[in-house]
């Protein structure tokens, strides 16, 4: 039944029974407990029915390493990838993908038909799912629970989360027929050890058996950082001679900075990680690898993997980190210094991990990592089948306190929360195929919405406070048995006869002065202030001892009645807030030409084929003509400016543009502010990048100068370039199969691809 050569773990069991009963899951389980497998039963089931199965994954690298890896065990002609800029055997019937490439595909838009792209397609793997939690891509996993087709049983794989069951009766409403199965149990169980650099010598572990912090711990002593002291401290390289010591290596060393990273390599390149037979294994693997790939051969790197250590991060060329992954699942690389990235799914157990804080700086300041962070690094420690336990060492700072570690460590995961937000591209997709009435419903249909009564909580306690405030107040009993109504009568009376009776006192002053001590105007008012007394005495306000605390609660009434409508109004906008987005983006649609009578126009249909960060603001420069007349080079310079993000502000080109992108750039930079009008109006704050930091770089590359000339001319580091380069070719792609360009301009986009694509950009 299970065709695997190990004994399945329960939780496996049960995925495959639910797989084999047509059913859709959701499987949630610790990092490293084995959900690959699940998927790979799904495959075996496509295989033998002679169906298809797509597997998705959140980063291009991820869905690399799946392709390589399924095409070793299942045959190379059975599997296919489609990433942003690779297709390879795409009509195979296992395809690894992006997600944004499967969400694409249900768009019906590059792609093809939905109809023909889904063509025999049974299964559907969306591997580490609780990136819906991703600020900047979590709408994509989102869009494709919900537009994925009914027929289409959907395997989601997730680490531990604190709300999967929530996550999988969301799923059981927008596609019906959905399972959770769910494990807390590691395989490898973990043990946690502290690092403290006072004792450089051990790692202590971290709780006592109760579960309660060591005693024996003690906070790191403030010190300067500049001082000579804290300079001769080499904590990184301390601790690593107690792991190698222990028998505790290979470790992966996590850290939050690129070139801290680089700096760790280096420190603990002197010391004697591996043997001679491990170091001449490294020296073949290396010489085959750069045989293949002959740009890494004078890699300023390659020193350091001989001494059994190495750094991962996204600043490295990816065919260096390719060598590096292998190498280390090999064995042979003792350490790999890397950031958190590693962490999402790349295959890279180890028997130990090191974190090297618990906070870490990010674009909004420096915070402490969440409990998901952590416990996704931590989970990367203990391989299956050849560790009985992994260790996590988390490094003594002075800026956190050994009770915070501990706090962390026992935490439990954090919640899935969504990152649904409606975009152009969405609105002129959806209003393409659907009436308004029928968008709402699938707009209505997200996890934000389902999930909105949590996302609300806080604001409804505050509704409910509120309620109860006002509703104490009023069911006060007054011991005269008067209501509200009969003290704010009272209070008009009071108010009435304090004015009547200051009137009455001036006249009689001004009568006196002018010796009319018999003035009728004077009686006038004095009667009236009579009355007003005489209605006044039918209450017994006055010789009440509770009259002040019933003045003031009437105050205290009419503010709550006010913060209780706006609270009101704010879960109500709340509730909405997806659909009110979806309005905004489709009103600035309409201004903008592109809906008309509910429906897109022709623009709006060109720029639904769109991918970009701000869809409307692409499709404009290119329906404006921006682009019509730049040579190939040109045409990417200007389109690398929009795809870069705001870098650094101390970093600056140290090349200039050129006059053609310069001008075109000018022009852009008025079609950006035109839009930035109506997006202020709107309340959308969708990005729009106009950035030429690298244009002169891409420029250069494509007029043929050699990388290493492209890579000393910046500081920026190689794989950033290549990142960026790459996405450069992303939109470039899309310029030669979008109908509304010119020959002219698709041949001049694929000479730029074809310019651009040369080593080491062309490697994955």
């Amino acid at each position: 039944m299970y065709k695997f050569d190990f004994i399945p773990d329960d939780f496996q069991k049960e995925a495959f029974d639910y797989i084999d009963d047509s059913k859709s899951i959701v499987v949630c389980a610790p990092t490293g407990a084995g959900k690959t497998c699940i998927a790979e039963h799904a495959i075996q089931k496509a295989l033998e029915e002679n169906t298809r199965l797509f597997y998705t994954t959140p980063l291009k690298a991820l869905s690399n390493q799946k392709f390589y890896d399924f095409g070793q065990k299942y045959g190379e002609g059975n599997v296919g990838l489609l990433t942003g800029d690779t297709s390879i055997n795409r009509d195979a019937p296992i395809v690894v993908m992006t997600t944004e490439v499967f969400r694409n595909m249900l768009y019906n838009t590059n792609f093809g038909n939905t109809k023909d792209t889904m063509k025999g397609v049974k299964y559907v793997v969306l591997d580490e799912v609780h990136y819906m939690n991703d600020e900047q891509r979590g709408t994509v996993w989102e869009e494709s629970i919900i537009y994925c087709p009914p027929n289409v049983q959907i395997i989601a794989l997730s680490a531990t989360i604190a709300n999967s069951q929530q996550l999988c009766d969301w799923i059981n409403t927008v596609h019906s027929g959905t399972k959770l199965v769910y494990t807390d149990f590691r395989p490898v169980p973990l043990r946690h050890f502290y690092f403290d650099s006072s004792k450089p010598f051990d790692i202590l572990p971290l709780l006592t058996p109760e579960g309660k912090l060591n005693k024996r711990i003690k906070p790191e002593k403030r010190m300067n950082l500049h001082s000579r002291q804290a300079k001769k401290r080499n904590s990184v390289k301390d601790v690593i001679c107690v792991l190698q010591k222990k028998d505790m290596l290979p470790a992966i060393f996590f850290t939050f900075s690129r070139r801290k990273c680089d700096e760790n390599m280096e420190k603990c390149a002197e010391l004697n990680l591996i043997t001679p037979e491990e170091a001449h294994k490294i020296q073949q693997e290396a010489y085959e690898f750069i045989k293949e790939y002959p740009y890494l051969e004078n890699n300023k790197n390659l020193k350091y993997l001989y001494n059994g250590v190495a750094s991962h991060h996204a600043g490295l060329l990816p065919a260096w980190k390719l060598l590096v992954e292998r190498l280390f699942q090999k064995g042979l690389i003792k350490v790999v210094f890397a950031t958190e990235t590693l962490a999402a799914g790349i295959n890279m157990p180890a028997r130990t991990t090191i974190i090297s804080a618990i906070s870490k700086r990010t674009d909004s300041g420096h915070r402490m990592l969440s409990a998901n962070e952590f416990l996704q690094m931590s989970g990367r420690a203990g391989r299956r089948g050849m560790d009985k336990i992994g260790y996590v060492v988390v490094m003594g700072t002075q800026f956190q306190s050994p009770e915070e570690v501990a706090d962390l460590v026992k935490s439990s995961s954090n919640p899935l929360e969504s990152r649904f937000s409606p975009s152009y591209s969405m609105v002129l997709n959806l209003l393409q195929n659907l009436e308004p009435e029928q968008a709402k419903e699938l707009i209505l249909k997200s996890f934000g919405y389902f999930s909105s009564n949590d996302r609300l909580k806080p604001i409804i306690i505050q509704q409910i406070n509120c309620e109860k405030t006002i509703n104490n107040i009023k069911n006060e009993k007054c011991p005269f048995g008067l209501s509200n109504d009969d003290f704010l009568e009272f209070n008009k009376l009071k108010e009435k006869f304090i004015v009547y009776r200051k009137l009455t006192k001036t006249l009689q002053k001004q009568a006196k002065q002018k010796g009319n001590k018999d003035s009728s105007e004077v009686e006038e008012y004095l009667n009236k202030t009579r009355e007003i007394r005489e209605a006044m005495n039918k209450y017994q306000c006055e010789i009440c001892r509770g009259y002040k605390k019933h003045i003031k609660n009437i105050e205290i009434i009419k503010r709550y009645e006010k913060k209780y409508k706006e609270i009101c109004k704010n879960i109500e906008n709340q509730k909405d807030i997806y659909w009110n987005k979806f309005i905004a983006h489709k009103e600035i649609l309409e201004r903008m030409g592109y809906i008309k009578n509910g429906s897109p126009t022709e623009t709006g249909q060109i720029c639904s084929m769109i991918r970009a960060e701000n869809e409307l603001f692409l499709s404009e420069i290119i329906l404006k003509g921006v682009l019509d007349d730049l040579k190939p080079y040109e045409l990417a310079s200007v389109i690398c400016a929009l795809v870069t993000e705001d870098v650094r502000a101390d970093i600056y080109p140290n090349q200039p543009i050129s006059q053609n992108t310069r001008k075109a750039l000018n022009k852009i930079k008025e079609i950006r502010k035109k839009i930035a009008v109506l997006q202020r109006d709107y309340d959308i704050n969708t990005e729009m990048y106009i950035n030429s930091f690298y244009s002169p770089l891409i420029e250069q590359w494509i007029l043929d100068t050699p990388w290493e000339d492209i890579a000393k001319q910046s500081d920026s580091s190689e794989g950033d370039i290549v990142r960026i380069f790459k996405r450069v070719v992303d939109i470039l792609r899309q310029l030669t199969i979008l109908p509304c360009t010119s020959e002219e301009m698709k041949q001049n986009a694929k000479d730029a691809i074809t310019a651009i694509l040369r080593e080491p950009i062309d490697s994955d």
